[in-house]
């Protein structure tokens, strides 16, 4: 196992566990949920063509997990208002802030 595939699958781990720990917003959080999905179905293809099912069973399961959080960090309808209201009192708070400093 070493080429393209297993080479994009664990590439595209690497920089989603980044975009995921690093903290950079809901948008880039779902993004590496999304780049752990497409790792995963990479990882369960060569593991299904070089015949190591753990792997596939694996990242089969790790697969669920990632489209359960991009739906969490995306679709969820209840996560999307606490969002809204969230980024609506952080702006408030940035436009205070703007203003303490202008006047400082």
């Amino acid at each position: 196992m070493n080429g393209p595939l297993e080479w994009y699958a664990a590439i595209s781990g690497v920089i989603a566990a980044f975009m995921v720990a690093g903290d950079f917003g809901r948008k880039a959080t779902g993004l590496g949920f999304l780049l752990f999905a497409t790792g995963s179905v990479a990882w369960i293809i060569a593991g299904l063509q070089a015949g190591t099912p753990p792997l596939a069973v694996q990242n089969a399961i790790l697969l669920l997990i990632n489209l359960y959080g991009m739906w969490q960090y995306w679709l969820s309808p209840k996560n999307r208002r606490k969002i809204e209201v969230i980024e609506a009192a952080v702006e408030k708070f940035e436009e205070k802030e703007a203003k303490a400093e202008a006047t400082a």
